[in-house]
C-alpha cells in the first residue's frame, strides 16, 4: 500500500462554508463518527468557546486524517483557517507552512474581498489550488456565474471538472465530466454514492464542458495537446488525471468542483481530487534557506535524508500540555530526545514529545519527518516564524509576515487583585497571536492593546475573560494613525554639557525630508568626509533618527516615511560619545521635524456591502457620511453590491449600524486598502 502526504488549507470568505466543509471532511476519512454543525455549536474545529458562539472560526485548528483511494493510502493535514480579515495573521502563518490550499466559495455570494485576500497571500506563497463552490442548495446558486468571477477577478484559469445538476432546491447532484457519470448522494449522511449515466437534459451541456476542460488542457500542456490533436480517441481518464494534476501544480490553471457541505453532497470526489491532483512536499522544488553562520544561500531537499529542518508557525499556550510549538518539518526527521536549534536564539534543546494534532486532542509520535505537520513540548524561547534546525548545519528559513495593527484600544483590569497577573496574561496571548501589540502610553501610563480590526481586538478581550478569569476596563477604540513628511529642512543640533568630569558632545547638521515616492522606513545617507564624525558614531546618528521616527511631530504617531542626509559635524575627543550622538539625532529630529510640514495618514478600508434594491439610497447616504469614496455598484444574484473606500476612523460600529439601516438585510465585510492623508480641515477633530 503506498503511503503519501498532502498539506492543505482550507480557505475563504466569512460564512462561505469552509468549517462545515471540513467537517465533513473528517466524518468521510473515519476522523469523526458524528457530524458536527457551525450552528448547533458542536463543529470538531471550532473548540474555542467564542467560535461556538459565534459561529465563526477565530485561530486556525490543524487535524492529521487519512484518505484511501485505489490502493493507496493518503494522509492528510489538513488547517482550516478563518475567513474574517481580522484574523488575517492566522491566515497568512498557515498558508506560508502548507502546500496547497482548497479555497471555499459560496454559490450565490461568489468572490468576496476576503476571498481576493486570502487568494492573493496564497499567490505569493506560490501553493496549488483547488476551488470548491459550496452551498449549490442556496437561494441564488449559480455555479457558472462564480466560475465566471474566479476567471475574472482572481485572475486565473478555472478547469471545471464537474458542473451541478440543477441548484438551489433543485440541486440533485453533479456530473463528473472526466469519467462522464452523473453522481447522486441517496442517503442522509452522504456516504452512499450513485453512479448513473448523464441524464439525458444534460447530455448537451455536459458535452459543451468536457470539450472546454480538454481544450484549456491542450493549451496549457503540450503532451496533452499532442494527444488531443492527433489521437483524440486515445485520451484515457488517467491521462486527463495526470495532466490536470501537472497544470494544477505548474500552471495559472485551477480545478474546479462543487457540491453542497451542509447537505453533504460532493465532499468524496473533493477529497479524491485532493490527493489526486494537489502535490505531496516530496514533488516540490527544494526548500530555500541561508547558513545560520555565514548567510549563504541553501537548498535542502525535502525528504528525510537531508539535515533537519522546520518553522514555527504558531505557538498555543494549553491548559495542560502547557506551551506547544507548531512546527512545519521541511527536511530531515526528529525523534524525542534529539538535540536541535532555535536558530533565532541560537540556543540547543532537547526534543521532549512529539505530538500529532487532531484539533483540540493530540497524539504522541515518535518521529516527526520531512512533509508532517506536529507540535512540540518544552520549548521553552519558540516564537511565530523561527527555525529550528539540526547543529551540525544551522538553517535559516524564510520567517512568517505580520501585518501591522491599525486599530488601538486603552485596557486596565476592573480590580486591582488582577494587577499582578494582568501582565503575564497579555504576555501569553501576545505569544499566541504576535499581530496583537501590547505597549505602554509614556504620557498616560495606560495600557494600550493594538489590533487589525474592532472584532479582533473584541475577541482578544473576550479570551482574557473566559480563558484567565480577569475582567476588563476598555477605553473607545483609537485608530493607528501614521504621519509623514512633505518638505525638506536643513538644520544643526548641538549636544553640549558639562556635568563635572567628563562631559557629553555631540554636534550633527543633517537634511531631512521626505523620501521619494514616500517609500516605507528610513533612508539614512552618510555623506560625512574627513571624519569630523568618528566612524563609530555614525551608526547612533541613524539609530537615533530610527528611534525618533516612532513619535512623529503631530500626535505622536510613527512616521511612515523619512529621509535623512547626514552632511557634517564634530565630536570631542573626551566628551563624545555614542549615546550623545543618538540623543543629538532624536532632538534635532523634534526640533525641526515639524517645520517639514507634516501630514496625517489614516488607515482606509475596501468597503464591500451587498444588500436589496430597496436600500440602494440609504447605504449610499451612509457611506458618503463616513467620508467614504463609492468605487462601483454591481449586481450579482439579484443584490446590489457596493465597493467603496471608507477611512477606518468612519468604521467603528458600522456592522451593526448597517444592519439597523437596512432591517438586517445587508452584509459586510472590510479589508485594509491602503494610508491615505487626513484632509487638512478634519485634523484637529481626529486627534485626541
Amino acid at each position: 500500500m503506498k503511503y503519501n502526504t498532502r498539506n492543505i488549507g482550507i480557505i475563504a470568505h466569512v460564512d462561505a462554508g469552509k468549517t462545515t466543509l471540513t467537517e465533513r471532511l473528517l466524518y468521510y476519512t473515519g476522523m469523526i463518527h458524528k457530524i458536527g454543525n457551525v450552528d448547533e455549536g458542536n463543529t470538531t474545529m471550532d473548540k474555542d468557546i467564542q467560535e461556538k458562539n459565534r459561529g465563526i472560526t477565530i485561530s486556525s485548528a490543524a487535524i492529521s486524517t487519512q484518505w484511501k483511494k485505489g490502493d493507496g493510502l493518503f494522509n492528510i493535514n489538513i488547517i482550516d483557517t478563518p475567513g474574517h480579515i481580522d484574523f488575517a495573521v492566522e491566515v497568512e502563518r498557515s498558508l506560508r507552512v502548507l502546500d496547497s490550499v482548497v479555497a471555499v466559495f459560496c454559490a450565490s455570494s461568489g468572490v468576496q474581498p476576503q476571498t481576493e485576500n486570502v487568494w492573493f497571500q496564497a499567490e505569493k506563497h506560490d501553493i496549488s489550488k483547488i476551488c470548491f463552490i459550496n452551498k449549490m442548495d442556496r437561494i441564488g446558486a449559480d455555479f457558472f456565474a462564480v466560475v465566471e468571477e474566479i476567471r475574472t477577478k482572481l485572475n486565473t484559469v478555472p478547469l471545471a471538472l464537474q458542473i451541478p445538476m440543477g441548484s438551489e432546491d433543485d440541486f440533485e447532484g453533479i456530473i463528473d465530466l472526466i469519467r462522464q457519470k452523473a453522481l447522486y448522494w441517496i442517503d442522509e449522511n452522504g456516504e452512499t454514492i450513485v453512479e448513473k449515466e448523464i441524464p439525458e437534459d444534460y447530455q448537451e451541456e455536459a458535452r459543451e464542458y468536457r470539450l472546454k476542460l480538454m481544450e484549456t488542457l491542450a493549451e496549457y500542456d503540450e503532451t496533452f495537446f499532442e494527444v488531443f490533436m492527433e489521437r483524440e480517441a486515445e485520451i484515457t481518464e488517467e491521462l486527463i488525471f495526470n495532466t490536470v494534476a501537472r497544470v494544477c501544480q505548474s500552471g495559472p490553471t485551477v480545478p474546479v468542483l462543487c457540491g453542497s457541505a451542509f447537505k453533504n453532497k460532493g465532499v468524496q470526489p473533493l477529497l479524491d481530487a485532493v490527493v489526486t491532483y494537489l502535490p505531496a512536499p516530496d514533488q516540490l522544488p527544494p526548500v530555500k534557506a541561508k547558513e545560520a553562520n555565514t548567510g549563504n544561500s541553501l537548498e535542502l531537499e525535502r525528504n528525510e535524508d537531508e539535515i533537519f529542518s522546520g518553522l514555527v508557525f504558531k505557538v498555543v499556550i494549553d491548559k495542560h500540555m502547557g506551551k506547544m510549538a507548531m512546527l512545519r518539518i521541511y527536511s530531515g526527521s526528529i525523534q524525542p530526545g534529539d538535540m536541535v536549534q532555535n536558530v533565532r536564539t541560537g540556543e540547543s534543546f532537547r526534543i521532549s514529545r512529539i505530538l500529532q494534532m487532531h484539533s483540540d486532542k493530540t497524539l504522541s509520535v515518535e518521529k516527526g519527518k520531512a512533509g508532517d505537520i506536529v507540535a512540540l513540548t518544552g520549548i521553552k524561547d519558540a516564537k511565530t516564524g523561527d527555525s529550528l534546525s539540526s547543529l551540525e548545519r544551522p538553517a535559516l528559513l524564510e520567517s512568517i509576515t505580520i501585518p501591522a495593527p491599525v486599530i488601538r484600544v486603552s485596557i486596565e483590569p476592573k480590580t486591582n487583585a488582577d494587577e499582578k497577573s494582568f501582565g503575564l496574561v497579555l504576555a501569553k496571548v501576545q505569544e499566541e497571536d504576535p499581530s496583537l501589540v501590547i505597549e505602554r502610553d509614556p504620557q498616560t501610563g495606560e495600557t494600550l492593546l493594538s489590533g487589525l480590526g474592532e472584532l479582533h481586538l473584541e475577541v482578544t478581550l473576550e479570551k482574557i475573560r473566559l480563558n484567565h478569569g480577569i475582567e476588563i476596563n476598555q477605553g473607545k477604540p483609537k485608530v493607528s494613525y501614521r504621519e509623514i513628511l512633505t518638505a525638506t529642512r536643513r538644520h544643526r543640533e548641538k549636544l553640549s554639557k558639562q556635568n563635572g568630569g567628563s562631559g557629553q558632545f555631540a554636534d550633527i547638521t543633517f537634511e531631512i525630508g521626505p523620501r521619494e515616492n514616500n517609500a516605507p522606513g528610513l533612508e539614512f545617507v552618510n555623506q560625512i568626509k574627513g571624519g569630523v564624525i568618528p566612524g563609530e558614531f555614525i551608526p547612533s546618528v541613524e539609530k537615533g533618527f530610527r528611534e525618533a521616527m516612532q513619535n512623529g511631530p503631530i500626535g505622536g504617531n510613527p512616521l511612515e516615511s523619512m529621509r535623512v542626509v547626514l552632511l557634517d559635524g564634530s565630536a570631542h575627543s573626551n566628551d563624545s560619545n555614542a549615546q550623545d550622538f543618538e540623543i543629538a539625532a532624536r532632538d534635532g529630529f523634534r526640533t525641526i521635524g515639524t517645520a517639514c510640514q507634516p501630514k496625517l495618514m489614516e488607515p482606509v478600508m475596501q468597503v464591500e456591502i451587498q444588500t436589496i434594491e430597496e436600500y440602494t439610497g440609504v447605504v449610499t447616504a451612509d457611506i458618503n457620511k463616513r467620508r467614504g469614496i463609492i468605487t462601483s455598484i454591481d449586481e450579482r444574484s439579484g443584490r446590489k453590491v457596493f465597493t467603496a473606500e471608507v477611512p477606518l476612523a468612519s468604521t467603528f460600529g458600522y456592522i451593526s449600524d448597517l444592519r439597523t439601516l437596512t432591517s438586517g438585510r445587508a452584509s459586510i465585510s472590510m479589508k485594509l486598502s491602503h494610508y491615505a492623508l487626513v484632509p487638512d480641515f478634519i485634523v484637529n477633530t481626529l486627534i485626541t
